[in-house]
Order: C-alpha cells, then sequence, then structure tokens
C-alpha cells in the first residue's frame, strides 16, 4: 500500500505543476492579446495552440451581455477553473496518499 500512496503523492505533485504551468500560459495568452503581437511569432502561435481548445468552449457558453462588453472574460472564468482543481483535486490526490500510509 505504501507503494500505492507514494504513486498518489507524486501524481499530486505532477498535476499541481502541469496546472501552475497552464494557468500561467493562460495568464500569459491574456496579456499578450492587449497589445496585439504579430500572430505569426512562434511564441504567440504556441500561446494561441495550446489554449484556444479550452477557452473556445467557455467561449461559446457564455452569456451574451458578457460578449458584448468586447473584454474576453473566459481566461478570467479558466483561471477560477485551474485553482479549483489545484484546490480540490491535488488535494484530495494528498489526502489519499496520506490515508493509504
Amino acid at each position: 500500500m505504501v507503494f500505492l500512496a507514494y504513486f498518489f503523492e507524486a501524481l499530486a505533485n505532477v498535476v499541481d505543476i502541469g496546472l501552475t504551468i497552464y494557468m500561467w500560459v493562460v495568464v500569459v495568452r491574456a496579456i499578450l492579446s492587449w497589445v496585439n503581437p504579430d500572430p505569426y511569432n512562434p511564441v504567440v502561435v504556441f500561446l494561441r495552440r495550446s489554449t484556444d481548445p479550452v477557452l473556445n468552449p467557455i467561449r461559446r457558453r457564455l452569456p451574451f451581455a458578457l460578449t458584448r462588453t468586447g473584454i474576453d472574460f473566459s481566461p478570467l472564468i479558466l483561471l477560477l477553473g485551474i485553482i479549483f482543481l489545484q484546490k480540490f483535486l491535488v488535494k484530495s490526490l494528498y489526502e489519499l496518499a496520506y490515508k493509504l500510509h
């Protein structure tokens, strides 16, 4: 059982680091959208390819009143979702690992 506990603890660490990195990718993407960068820049292409598959469904589900303002609230909603996953999923994995010790 100890090996399973170590597995869940390592999984929690990897998920936490992955969510943190993705959170910063979303933040950089949102900041770059304010300055209208070159769309063919490799960094901009990477940011769009890595965030658009998650941001586009959020944009489709936003109410019409929020989309009329001209401000894209989808990165904020995604960041709140990432924080929720870090607080709920990662902590649950750590708790499961602790109970298996």
